[in-house]
């Protein structure tokens, strides 16, 4: 199986919030082109840790990256170190922690806000370093770098609902809001990009709590939905994907080399 893969990263995204808030995401379900899953993360329930977790399939306790402040290079492989050696093209546009995780650490503005570079994990990025980065903005930098480059891997990742949780809280209207609006710009894309012939994986790193943050074991810190749309995908109902497992099935989707648990049964 060799598919060119996006990977939405809605950062904060909790689980319950996006099964009554994502109404376009919903409607690919709802008309069987679609599925979504639950997902718990892994501890701690933060950013960083989670997109380690999510991009390498290691947990955060055996990764070495446990809260926000380490700040380093990962000594893991991720899914753009294997599609870059297997001669794929990568692209993120993303929060600067990816850029520090598997770039360049620490993050230099200047330097590495945007990023053409063959010879990095991630050839083609453009990174922001404001959690209130329009998430409009952050789309438009997606789609600017796929049709620019075509990239076998891309990944999207925006912050502004993580952004209102931590302003307002996990029940509030700015939240749900926030994840409404992600549900629109993803309306905006969802179709080129499946007419482009990607296969779509729509997640979260962690979910948010009514104390405006995460960190812990309440389900509303731990549960995040995965939505898959693509042919590739099974849509069986009976998938129980884990988030370690996300690394390796992107690979799998990619047809390149790895070594990382995989969940099968979300692909055909």
């Amino acid at each position: 199986m060799k598919r060119k893969v996006i990977l939405v990263l809605l950062d904060g995204l909790n689980h319950d919030v996006a099964r009554h808030a994502m109404g376009h995401l919903l409607a690919w379900c709802e008309a069987g082109r679609a599925a979504l899953y639950g997902l718990v993360c892994e501890l701690p329930s933060l950013s960083r840790p989670l997109y380690e977790c999510i991009l390498t399939g290691v947990r955060p306790i055996d990764s070495g990256i446990v809260h926000n402040d380490v700040v380093r290079l990962s000594s893991q492989r991720s899914i753009f170190h294997y599609a870059h050696d297997a001669g794929l093209t990568t692209a993120a546009a993303a929060y600067h922690w990816i850029s520090e995780l598997y770039n360049r650490a620490p993050f230099q503005a200047a330097r590495d806000r945007h990023t053409e570079a063959p010879g990095l994990p991630i050839q083609h990025g453009h990174f922001y370093y404001a959690d209130h980065y329009p998430d409009s903005h952050l789309f438009a930098d997606a789609e600017s770098l796929r049709l620019r480059h075509a990239p076998d891997f891309l990944l999207v990742h925006p912050m502004n609902i993580d952004d209102a949780g931590h302003h307002h809280g996990l029940d509030s209207p700015q939240y749900r809001n926030s994840a409404r609006r992600a549900d629109i710009l993803l309306a905006e894309y969802l179709q080129a990009w499946l007419d482009a012939g990607y296969q779509v994986l729509v997640t979260a790193d962690h979910g948010m709590n009514n104390d405006r943050s995460h960190n812990g074991l309440l389900a509303e810190e731990r549960d995040v939905p995965l939505f898959v749309i693509g042919d590739a995908f099974s849509l069986d109902p009976g998938a129980q994907p884990e988030q370690t497992e996300l690394c390796g099935t992107v690979c799998e989707l990619l047809g390149v080399p790895h070594d990382k648990p995989s969940c099968r049964e979300l692909l055909r």
